[in-house]
């Protein structure tokens, strides 16, 4: 996702390797790699068309977190224009190979299939782009099936028999959908089988075969295969995986903001050790109970209900949103703390983001936030975490008021990676917990193997080295210039 952390955020994008065809034991972890998505390059005008593509992508998939009741089933998404994540899967025999958003907000995986009627052909993204032939070894999903009934929450299809194709459709908050069948065939996946070291693997699963995109899915600017759901349901892949004794269900990501990439490793962290909050049960989304907000040493004076969970209410930990999103009284309240020494500052509203000058370090000059969770869990987040800057000492708040987005979301408080950024973030859904540790995400962690007992290293990766690019200056200077510009002329 450059100095500031926000523009890391931007950037980062995880990757998975791939693999060849082995079986794997039960009880397996494995591993991902990881890359940045956005080089750093481009004129004044490209940047403030990300900056504006940034606030598109997050206001659009709040919208879709929130309207996860109207999908069929039942919370699937996918970001749009400027998706933090993407990995290279490899499925069928033999395998070809496919680029695939990672979403944690969503269950299912999918990918275009052949005469997909508005699927791109070509992407923006300096990938090749391929679509899915069923016919090979794939195997089409029948409607009497048990999965068909699963994924679709119970919903009845439109079936003539029970050997007609299992179908879905996913309609998300900007107008976009996908609609298709359901497919099985092998996934290939690399096992973590020693220190640094990983063996081919693979495993059955059943996928979503995509027939159609409708709206910005079908953008050639930032097209990918499909969508790889990480979501709590059964009908996940990492359920499907833990299901057939491949891996347990647990996994975590740790995205790197100092040297690009990072780690995404499904697997037992043994260490560093992180503690963790209970997630909140009966939640399509990873929910947790958010229980306060401190500013420096004070802790903001807000109503006692304002974190209650419940419909359109809550906090959510999502990776696959780039900012931060509360409620407009937290918002106001959190601010007018951050600015309380500034009395006399001079703001500027771009795009929904609160812009100004400022000389110095911000990390001397403005409190670090802290959220407090239920089990005593807290998230700091440092000054150069929410304020992203360019050269010209001129700053933006990567904190916005959840109150411009949709109606049903102006009370929800939606973490992304602007908090979530060189944290390494543990999603142990066997426990039924989430929790998170400041870490250099550059470095490696240890993972146990249930099967054999031993704990192996797992490094940090960045395979994006057909990318070489300054990201590290470039991006953040070419968007805050912009900003400037416009404000001053």
């Amino acid at each position: 996702m450059a100095p500031s952390s926000f523009s890391r955020a931007l950037l980062l994008v995880l990757a998975l390797s791939s693999a060849a065809l082995a079986p794997g034991p039960a009880g397996a972890t494995g591993v991902f790699r990881v890359r940045r998505k956005f080089p750093g390059h481009g004129g004044a005008g490209e940047a403030e068309e990300r900056l504006a593509a940034l606030r598109r992508h997050d206001g659009r998939r709040h919208g879709r977190l929130l309207g996860a009741a109207d999908l069929p089933l039942g919370g699937v998404g996918l970001p749009t224009e400027t998706g933090l994540y993407f990995t290279r899967i490899e499925i069928g025999a033999p395998p070809r190979g496919y680029y695939v958003q990672v979403d944690t907000g969503s269950d299912i995986l999918w990918i275009n299939c052949v005469r997909c009627d508005g699927c791109p052909t070509r992407s923006g993204l300096g990938i090749e782009l391929t679509q899915y032939d069923p016919a090979g070894s794939g195997s089409t999903v029948g409607c009497g099936q048990e999965f068909c009934a699963a994924a679709n929450a119970g919903v009845p299809q439109p079936c003539s028999s029970e050997s007609s194709p299992c179908q879905f459709r996913i309609t998300y908050g900007d107008g976009s959908s996908t609609t298709g069948f359901y497919v099985t065939d092998l996934l290939q996946y690399d096992r973590v089988s020693g220190d640094g070291q990983t063996t081919p693997s693979n495993a059955t699963i059943t996928f979503g075969c995509g027939a159609q995109l409708g709206g910005d899915l079908g953008s050639d600017s930032q097209a990918l295969d499909g969508i790889l759901g990480f979501g709590q349901s059964n009908s996940s892949v990492l359920s499907q995986l833990a299901a057939a004794s491949k891996v347990p269900k647990i996994f975590a990501h740790c995205l790197d903001t100092v040297r690009g990439g990072g780690i995404f490793a499904i697997g037992d962290v043994v260490q560093p050790i992180v503690k963790t909050t209970p997630l909140v049960p009966n939640m399509p989304h990873y929910n947790v109970n958010l229980e306060g907000i401190s500013v420096g040493d004070a802790i903001l004076q807000l109503p006692t209900n304002i974190f209650d969970s419940g419909e359109n209410k809550g906090t959510i930990i999502d990776s696959g949103t780039t900012l931060a999103y509360l409620p407009e009284e937290v918002h106001k309240t959190l601010m007018a703390a951050v600015f309380n020494k500034y009395q006399d500052m001079t703001f500027h509203n771009y795009q929904d983001f609160i812009c100004f000058q400022f000389s110095g370090s911000v990390d001397d000059g403005f409190p670090i936030i802290t959220f407090s969770f239920e089990g005593d869990l807290t998230l700091n987040v440092y000054p150069h975490d929410y304020l992203f800057q360019n050269g010209n000492d001129f700053y933006c708040v990567g904190f916005v008021n959840g109150g411009l987005q949709t109606k049903d979301g102006k009370n929800m408080v939606l973490l992304g990676d602007l908090v979530l950024s060189n944290k390494l973030v543990v999603y142990n859904l066997e426990n039924k917990v989430i929790g998170w540790t400041d870490y250099n995400c550059s470095s490696s962690i240890k993972i146990k193997d249930d099967m054999t007992g031993f704990t192996y290293t797992v490094d940090a990766h960045n395979i994006s080295s057909g990318w070489r690019f300054q990201w590290h200056k470039s991006l953040v200077l070419l968007l805050v210039t912009t900003i400037w510009s416009y404000l001053m002329f």
